[in-house]
């Protein structure tokens, strides 16, 4: 095992020793260990082709020129992945827009990536629920397509 430096805020380290008093960790190596672990282990799910359902939301300036059109191009552009969305006014300049999605993670999180990087996108959060097909395909009587189910 290494031993590595890290210079952090104060209300980082704060952050930090609340989640380990929290937690119950012995110490804030265990503590950031545990942190890094599970930061990696997001990371191979993402690149994996798990299936997901996800909720992706943020407040966006509606005022930031183009901004609107861009989100809704991409959403557009990924319809494959868009389940449905909800934009929601906040007051003159912001908006709430609320998407569910569905698809692979590794493609649920680059779309959620492109738009929560666009200039004017703010607090933004994607909450992500693995699921899986289920085994069997069905159908719901004549002139309906055969489909599988998620489970999550």
């Amino acid at each position: 095992m290494e031993r590595v430096t890290i210079t952090i805020d104060d209300e980082l380290l704060q952050t930090v020793d609340a989640l380990m008093q929290r937690r119950g960790y012995a110490s804030r190596s265990e503590a950031v260990r545990d942190m890094i672990r599970a930061a990696a282990s997001r990371e191979t799910v993402i690149q994996g082709k798990t299936l997901c359902m996800a909720v992706l939301a943020y407040i966006f300036d509606h005022e930031t020129r183009g901004l609107a059109q861009i989100l809704s191009r991409a959403l557009h552009d990924h319809h494959d992945l868009v389940v449905s969305t909800v934009r929601a006014p906040i007051d003159h300049e912001s908006a709430l827009e609320v998407s569910v999605l569905k698809g692979k993670l590794a493609e649920v999180h680059a779309l959620a990536d492109a738009i929560t990087v666009e200039r004017g996108v703010r607090h933004a959060s994607l909450h992500v629920v693995p699921v899986r097909e289920s085994g069997t395909r069905h159908d719901h009587g004549p002139g309906t397509a055969p489909h599988a189910h998620i489970r999550a």
